[in-house]
């Protein structure tokens, strides 16, 4: 079984991505691990107070009877769903979020990381350094990102940007497989440019490879890679974006504050962020 990790702060952000997290447990036959993460103060041992540890105890049951509190209110959205079967499990723990993060993928042997984001006029902010930014280059597994104006609805076609590097070969398979348990069809774009030196024949053995896939291949020769993959969403209807990320100066660039104010009526879709060191 599958296994999810949905890192909340019980925020609306977090509150609209947990509805995702919850249909991508249903399609790929998972469990969600919800995280909630919170920090103690931290105290110079010289000046400890004579109560500290009374102190620090009493802030961790806070911290748990809030999170306590909210676990009926997602459970609530889940049969709402019509997805209580979902199981769910639990996990709190103190300190710094992204080392949180990786210490439970570790633990829990975490296949996908879902997480909210701030919508349109946050994807450059979350590439550049948000939680979830760091959390899209900290760790080993796939991270679904979902901005908050992103209202769930049934996938039924996934966008994924390529090079024909054997990477994204089998990212595009992994893509695939979710595809075909949501009976989605795949569109695979390739920007060509003017430096790219990507073969006719590696192209027809992609075709050949994915023959029997859900999936269909575009390639547009144009310079403008950032502009087109924004185009292409567009035009498309794309509901899931998903890339291999190789840089972050990427996203940067495609998320930058001219490109965004373009991409801000089509941002209502989240981005499977499939990371290259790890496939």
């Amino acid at each position: 079984m599958k296994k999810i990790l949905f890192p909340t702060d019980f925020s609306e952000v977090a509150t609209n991505a947990f509805v995702h997290a919850l249909h991508l447990a249903d399609v790929v036959n998972g469990e969600l691990v919800l995280l909630h993460t919170f920090q103690l103060p931290i105290v110079d041992s010289q000046f400890t107070p004579d109560n500290y540890y009374m102190i620090y105890e009493s802030l961790q049951l806070a911290e748990f009877d809030a999170f306590k509190d909210e676990i009926p209110k997602l459970r609530a959205i889940a049969e709402k769903e019509g997805l209580e079967k979902v199981k769910i499990s639990h996990r709190l723990m103190d300190g710094d979020l992204v080392s949180n993060i990786k210490k439970a993928i570790k633990e829990e042997n975490i296949n996908f990381v879902v997480m909210g984001t701030a919508g349109a006029t946050g994807w450059e902010t979350f590439f550049v350094g948000t939680n979830t930014g760091s959390v899209l280059s900290a760790v080993s597994v796939p991270v679904l990102s979902v901005p908050i104006t992103a209202a769930y609805q049934k996938i039924k076609t996934i966008g994924f940007t390529t090079k024909f590097r054997e990477k994204d070969k089998k990212a595009l398979e992994l893509v695939c497989s979710i595809a075909k348990k949501t009976k989605a069809q795949v569109k695979c774009l390739y920007v060509k440019t003017n430096q790219s030196d990507v073969k006719p024949e590696t192209i027809k053995e992609w075709e050949t490879h994915f023959a029997s896939e859900p999936v269909q291949f575009t390639i547009i020769p144009l310079e403008d890679v950032q502009g087109t993959i924004i185009d292409f969403v567009s035009q498309k209807s794309i509901d899931v974006l998903a890339m291999v990320t190789y840089k972050r100066n990427f996203f940067v660039e495609l998320f930058s504050p001219s490109l965004t104010r373009k991409f801000s009526d089509y941002s209502e879709i989240p981005i499977l962020a499939l990371q290259s060191d790890t496939l």
